[in-house]
């Protein structure tokens, strides 16, 4: 039928040809077109003039050009240039149409006749012509000499394009006269079509743009002058592109140009990327923002300025512009709807109206289309920029605000909650900048909307006002709804989150605990409930989506019913008229419950950032400073009462009189939880002074008792800010021991340092943030609990030092001993004093001292060793005697000194994708479930929807007479019921499409999330150690949430717009099938666009996934260590530091949302071209050809041409950007997995293992294939039952060991057997779960208290009792406390086996003497393996194995290996009793 249709029509065409020529001559001015001709040409001349004058006053200005890289490098360099065919092929074609000119005018001065009888107007027309392809043809060959010239210039682009369209309107006009008059062409006719084909020529070369200029350098290798750009760009990434942009170039976007002439050669990376302009700047906003403040608070008086009104003053400039540009597009928008119904007036009488109304016409279209498009891109463009400083200024507003956070408040908001702050809510806020200019556009547009119905259908409006404002009032409870499942969604998300972040922070502990299935299930339980609120949400979208495609059906059928009851008469101009106005009101209908929705989010976030910025920042004058020359104390302490909680009853401390001169060293000493930290912060200005005062003079650094080391290398640690001296460097790294251990690393201090000094152990983290404060030179040295007293007896002697210390035997070096209880100072003075008061003190030196005299007993059993006490034997090697003592605690998983990565990294950088999205990743996400099954019934729906929607308004178009004095063909009542049964069809074809996509959707979201947990859980250590917790965090947050709510329709819009262009085409071609001549080379246009467009595109969206990690990362790790930053007054640093990572994470994500609108301005442009192209057809067309309202439908049809052509590709090119998600996720999907957890067919005996022998056989084990062994050939048995201590040095392989059984690490060879069962045999929750360990570094995870673990007491003084709150990290408990529930943990498990890493290191000496005592009583009948920093604990051991380089070097009872004096054991022993003598001399006096 629709072949039959086009056949007639274009017999039709045929006939009534020569009626329309002749009538287009008759009422066309034969010289028309010479006149715009002669118009078009001077207007180019003019330009080209303006810019020669512009370019040489510019010069005149100046004196001497600016300098351009390429030139230098042609200076210096002698460099031959090559040119390509394009440059060839531009300078024929442009002579060549010279050429034709000059033909055309010599004929014309022979007497040549023309249509148009005016010679004067003929010469001049082709003078003109002559002058500008002169001009051009000038500017095309002097492009050489600029070498900086990768493209032709801009303005001899547009003129090429220009001439083509002259060209081809010229050639059209001959072509019918030709047919016309039946005469034979001319010569000028075959010079005009031979000019034509140049000009096309030059067309494709105006597109295209590069001149083909080639560099020769001097090594022979030919290089395009686009690599001189690359180089520039490279080596001065700093240079904004937008700042330095012309207003034309602001307009079109084309100051892009360079960046995607970049990302088109190669995938770009962020060097490659320029740098913000200035003003765009994350320090430049943060200070605005500060100012803004700032007079907020004046304005208001208040020290808490509310954060609206700063918002407003912030945001309020750029705001008004954007309004303005929305407003002048709703407007522009609303032009088409309106003018359609005089165009199908004029189409139906063409013979009363004259064809230059109808051009007008055509014209007013088109220039609507063009203001709404220029409108629409700046305001959107505007609009993501103002977005871009709303978040890099409150970005960098909660970090500051995060270093500052009093100690309540920190407590108060978990690092996942500030950090959702951060990311989450600052999002939505950015959101409601966009959605706030749509509070412009929606009284606008319905107000012009109402008029057009109005101006077309008199009252009937009223009834169109009426159901509109029913559609919208339908959508607010609808709207409540959403915002209440959203709620619940972004609860669900923060419980996942922050129950992920807390099992990556702690998955070391959870392998070694074989607590994998645990918290699996409890993530899985919490995505359940996230789940189940998704699927609510998704459910009413789809609902909504009904209604949205519903909603101008719904209209129209109220409006046309109004109508009839009215008695007005509906005509086909009228009723086309009024669907284009109801099709252009779906945005108006929908954006106001949005704008509800957004608006109620962004309050509540800008409430929950408000309410953070305003949270109790730490005392400003807590401590106040005095200089050195007024006074002789460096800490003054004078009746002070302090608390963590200002509205606490009791205090932390209370009654604080303290007076230390400079140069003192003093010693805190006490049992856990006596408030000894918490002195050493009252002296920071860490906690709340409720009276008395804190005086300081000096600079001070911090060293705090759990180790805060940055990511980067080593050197960066130590140096913290300060400029490198080598001297003091060299001096600093000898004091505090690390020189050592920077020989057992493949780069030295240079090397990469993981997330929270992972890849470091213990002891080396704790030299390391040592060395940091030495560097730093400072007059007063606050530490708390270090190990060594070797730096304050050397490179410290001459500083003031006050440091918390649970090592009995370092107390007798300190000037003043403070001995803390119950928040007091209990007892103050040198330790011979102590002693003899005997008020507590004692308590903590007698423990010490029955660990020494264990030691001198097992000592004094061996006379060789004695002998060689007496002899004063000065054999021992220092150094290494030393290297034990230096390695008090958290000897942790050490892959750093026994990993060497390569240049000495372990965590790389993030892995990024390059290139286009893989086909697989597409086909992995369509099949993922039921194969794929659900696609094509979702394409069927929406293909019928198409069919039904278009049939529905054709109906409507064919039924309704085009005029009001024609009879309609059928009754009103038939004509409204057919279109209402249509109407109701495609409404319910988009019901079952978007139900559809959302469950395939969702299901396939839940699908990778499954897969992506599973695959991460089963992950080796390894695998944690190297990734930053980031990394994994933003793919189970951002990428998810991606994939929950947006891919599914991203994917779908792909292919409902392309079946909505393919509809829109189809009802086009139907009265203008030449229509294809213009669409097909415009859509291959469009299509080269997106292909230019994707690659910078994809590779801009992937850099801003990577850039948003470190910012996160940053801050958590800012967080953690506030107070150290705040200790040594680096405040200032970190936040420029912040700046920076916001300005990275800026550059890609500007230059993305830049390059969107850059792409759908040239989408829009072609898009009007083509809608251009039909109306000038439509008009040009002879009357009878073509039925006026069918005509009027594809001109409604072809208004949203320009929005369904554009959509298609950004559907496409967003869909693409969308799918990195995807991809990231996929990436976390597949990674290499552990030995399976339980091997059905070899799980070991119930009560195994029994004994408790633990026997290695030629054990070899290594961290990587390309890496060396880290144990090499380890044969030993340890018995069952018995105790083994296990020494060395940093990097001799007792962690790994300790790994080797956990099977954390797997053997390279050899094996090892429990009970004379092979463990890599079995499963490892088998393994895992049948043996116990005490970690070094104390875990514990949110939640409350359990009991037996020394904390009985404690635990019965609060009020919720085993109930009690462990919030974050267990923050609200001490180290010491935190150690001792993991003991608690490891007595209720039971086994057979317990390994002790380190486990008392945080605890003092009579609390660890209890601890021992447990030990020895709980596990008398177990295999206990101890890793040990006090040496009573391995003096009681049964053996000790020594271990040096991985190899064992000593495995005998301590008392054997004591009888050989060159044993190591005999020469630690030898350290440890000639250290602690002075103090046992001492104690013995006092007792």
């Amino acid at each position: 039928m629709f072949l039959q249709h086009m056949f007639n029509l274009f017999n039709a065409t045929s006939r009534n040809l020569h009626e329309y020529n002749t009538v287009l001559l008759q009422e066309s001015s034969p010289c028309l077109w010479d006149d715009l001709n002669i118009l078009v040409l001077l207007g180019f001349l003019a330009v080209f003039l303006l810019q020669f004058v512009g370019k040489h006053l510019g010069l005149i200005c100046k004196r001497r050009p600016k300098p351009k890289v390429t030139e230098n490098a042609v200076d210096k360099y002698p460099i031959e240039i090559t040119i390509g065919l394009t440059y060839k092929a531009s300078l024929i074609c442009s002579g060549l149409l010279l050429g034709n000119h000059l033909i055309i005018l010599l004929t014309l001065i022979k007497g040549s006749q023309s249509l148009c009888k005016s010679k004067l107007q003929l010469l001049s027309s082709q003078v003109l012509h002559l002058t500008v392809w002169t001009i051009s043809l000038i500017l095309t060959f002097t492009s050489t000499r600029n070498k900086s010239c990768v493209k032709f210039p801009w303005l001899l682009r547009i003129w090429w394009v220009c001439s083509f369209l002259i060209s081809l309107i010229g050639i059209a006009l001959d072509a019918n006269i030709i047919l016309t008059n039946h005469r034979q062409p001319r010569l000028r006719d075959s010079v005009d079509f031979i000019a034509l084909l140049a000009s096309f020529c030059m067309l494709v070369i105006a597109i295209r743009g590069r001149t083909g200029i080639t560099f020769i350098v001097p090594d022979g290798i030919a290089e395009p002058l686009l690599n001189g750009e690359t180089d520039k760009l490279s080596e001065q990434p700093r240079e904004s592109l937008y700042g330095k942009a012309s207003l034309i170039q602001l307009v079109t976007f084309s100051w892009l140009n360079p960046l995607f002439a970049i990302g088109f050669k190669k995938p770009l990376e962020q060097d490659d990327i320029p740098d913000v302009a200035k003003k765009d700047a994350a320090e430049f906003l943060s200070y605005s923002f500060g100012k803004c403040l700032n007079l907020v608070k004046e304005k208001e008086k208040t020290l808490t300025p509310s954060i609206y009104k700063t918002i407003f003053l912030f945001t309020r400039r750029k705001a008004a512009i954007n309004a303005l540009f929305a407003v002048i597009s709703a407007s522009a928008s609303y032009v088409g709807p309106y003018l359609i119904n005089d165009f199908v007036n004029f189409l139906s009488a063409k013979k009363i109206h004259k064809l230059q109304r109808g051009y007008i016409l055509a014209l007013a279209f088109l220039g609507a289309k063009m203001v709404e498009t220029v409108a629409q891109r700046q305001w959107i463009f505007g609009a993501r920029r103002l977005g871009l400083h709303l978040r890099a200024a409150l970005i960098s507003h909660i970090y500051k605000k995060g270093i500052v956070l009093s100690s309540r408040s920190r407590q108060s908001r978990t690092s996942g909650e500030i950090i959702n702050y951060m990311s989450v809510d600052i999002q939505r806020i950015t959101d409601f900048i966009w959605y706030i200019n749509i509070i412009w556009m929606l009284p606008i547009q319905i107000s012009l909307a109402i008029y057009v119905l109005h101006s077309s259908l008199g009252l009937g409006s009223m009834a169109a006002l009426a159901a509109t404002l029913g559609v919208m009032a339908c959508n607010i409870p609808l709207t409540r709804l959403q915002k209440r499942f959203q709620t619940k969604i972004m609860v669900a998300k923060d419980e996942r989150m922050r129950a992920t972040s807390e099992v990556l922070r702690n998955m070391k502990t959870i392998k070694l605990q074989a607590w994998d299935n645990q918290f699996l299930h409890k993530l899985q339980s919490l995505r359940e409930t996230e789940h189940n609120w998704l699927w609510k949400s998704l459910r009413l979208s789809a609902f909504t989506t009904f209604i949205f495609w519903g909603a101008p059906t719904f209209i129209s059928i109220v409006t046309f019913g109004g109508c009839m009851l009215m008695g007005i008469q509906l005509t086909a101009g009228r009723v086309l008229s009024a669907l284009a106005t109801f099709r252009m009101l779906q945005d108006p209908i929908f954006n106001l419950p949005d704008l509800l929705s957004v608006t109620a989010q962004a309050k509540v976030s800008v409430d929950r950032v408000a309410s953070y910025l305003q949270e109790e920042e730490i005392q400003s004058d807590a401590v106040e400073k005095v200089p050195k020359d007024q006074t002789e104390f460096a800490i003054d302490i004078d009746g002070g009462k302090f608390s963590w909680d200002p509205e606490s009853r009791s205090p932390t401390l209370d009654g604080v009189q303290l007076k230390v001169e400079r140069g003192m060293k003093i010693a805190v000493c006490g049992t856990v939880g006596s408030g000894k930290s918490s002195l050493l912060s009252c002296i920071l200005g860490e906690m709340h002074r409720l009276s008395g005062t804190v005086k300081i003079s000096g600079t001070k650094a911090y060293v705090p008792q759990s180790p805060w080391i940055l990511s980067g290398n080593i050197r960066e640690n130590i140096l913290f800010g300060s400029p490198y001296d080598s001297t003091k460097y060299d001096r600093t790294v000898d004091a505090c021991a690390l020189t050592k251990d920077f020989e057992h690393f493949s780069c030295g201090d240079l090397t990469e340092i993981g997330e929270r000094g992972i890849n470091m152990s213990g002891g080396q983290k704790q030299r390391i943030q040592i060395a940091r404060a030495v560097y730093q030179d400072a007059d007063i040295y606050v530490l708390d609990d270090p190990f060594s007293a070797d730096c304050l007896m050397g490179i410290l002697k001459d500083k003031t030092v006050i440091y918390v210390t649970h090592q009995v035997e370092f107390l007798p070096a300190a000037d003043l001993i403070l001995v803390m209880q119950n928040g007091r100072i209990a007892q103050a003075g040198k330790f011979e004093r102590l002693l003899k008061q005997n008020i507590g003190f004692e308590v903590l030196v007698g423990a010490h001292s029955q660990a020494l005299e264990s030691i001198l007993t097992v000592e004094g059993s061996s006379r060789v060793l004695q002998k060689s006490m007496s002899n004063n034997e000065t054999g021992s090697d220092p150094t290494s005697n030393s290297e034990f003592l230096r390695t008090k605690h958290h000897t942790q998983n050490n892959p750093s000194q026994e990993i060497k990565e390569k240049e000495g990294r372990l965590l790389q950088d993030e892995e990024r994708e390059k290139g286009r999205i893989g086909k697989q990743i597409y086909w992995t996400y369509l099949t993922a479930v039921r194969g794929g099954a659900l696609v094509p019934i979702i394409l069927l729906a929406q293909s019928t929807f198409q069919v039904l929607y278009i049939a529905s308004n054709y109906w409507m178009a064919w039924a309704t007479p085009p005029t009001t004095k024609a009879e309609p063909t059928l009754k009103m009542n038939v004509v409204l019921l057919v279109y209402i049964l249509l109407a109701a069809g495609s409404s319910l074809c988009v019901l079952v499409r978007s139900t559809l996509v959302a469950v395939t959707g969702l299901s396939t979201a839940q699908n990778f999330f499954s897969n992506m947990l599973h695959s991460v859980f089963r992950a080796p250590m390894a695998f944690f150690d190297s990734t930053p917790t980031g990394r994994i965090l933003n793919r189970a947050s951002t990428d998810q949430s991606v994939l929950d709510l947006e891919i599914a329709n991203r994917l779908g819009w792909c292919a409902f717009s392309i079946i909505q262009i393919l509809g829109t085409i189809a009802v086009m071609s139907q009265v203008a099938w030449e229509v294809f001549v213009i669409f097909v080379p415009v859509t291959a246009v469009c299509i080269w666009y997106q292909q230019y467009y994707i690659p910078t595109a994809r590779e801009l969206a992937r850099l801003t996934a990577i850039q948003r990690a470190p910012i996160l990362h940053h801050f958590a790790e800012s967080l953690s260590g506030a107070a150290t930053i705040r200790a040594f007054e680096q405040e200032d640093r970190f936040s420029d530091a912040n700046l920076g990572l916001i300005d990275n994470h800026s550059r890609p994500w500007f230059h993305n949302a830049s390059a969107m609108e850059w792409l759908s301005f040239r989408l829009n442009l072609l898009s009007n071209f083509v809608f251009a192209f039909s109306l000038v057809l439509l008009v040009s067309l002879p009357e009878g050809i073509i039925n006026p309202s069918i005509a009027g439908l594809a001109v409604t049809y072809g208004l949203n041409l320009n929005v369904l052509q554009a959509s298609v590709i950004w559907n496409i090119c967003n869909a693409e950007n969308k799918m990195i998600s995807v991809e990231r996720i996929l990436q976390y999907s597949k990674l290499a997995s552990e030995a399976p957890l339980v091997i059905e067919d070899c799980r070991p005996a119930n009560h195994w293992p029994e004994t408790g022998t633990i026997s290695f056989k030629n054990l070899r084990i290594r961290y990587a294939e390309h890496l060396p062994s880290v144990l090499k050939d380890i044969s030993c048995t340890f018995p069952g039952r018995k105790k083994v201590g296990v020494v060395g040095r940093t990097g001799s392989g007792k962690s790994t060991l300790i790994q080797a059984i956990f099977r954390i690490v797997e053997p390279q060879s050899g094996s090892i057997r429990i009970d004379g069962v092979d463990i890599t045999q079995i499963g490892l929750h088998d393994l895992r779960s049948r043996l116990s360990i005490i970690p070094q570094d104390p875990t514990m995870f949110e939640g409350t208290v359990l009991d037996k673990c020394q904390l009985g007491d404690l635990v019965r003084e609060k009020e919720k009792k085993l109930d009690s709150t462990v919030v974050e990290n267990g923050e609200n408990w001490s180290a010491g406390q935190r150690q001792l529930f993991c003991l608690g943990r490891a007595l209720l498990k039971k086994s057979s086996i317990l390994v002790l890493d380190e486990a008392t290191a945080s605890v003092d000496s009579a609390t660890d003497g209890v601890i021992q005592k447990i030990i020895s009583q709980e596990f008398k009948d177990r295999t206990v393996v101890t890793i040990a920093h006090r040496i009573h604990t391995v003096i009681d051991s049964d053996l000790v194995l020594v271990l040096s380089d991985g190899r064992i070097a000593e495995f005998d009872t301590p008392t054997k290996l004591l009888e050989r004096g060159d044993s190591f054991f005999s020469k630690l022993i030898r350290e440890y009793s000639m250290r602690s003598q002075s103090f046992n001399n001492l104690a013995n006096l006092h007792h």
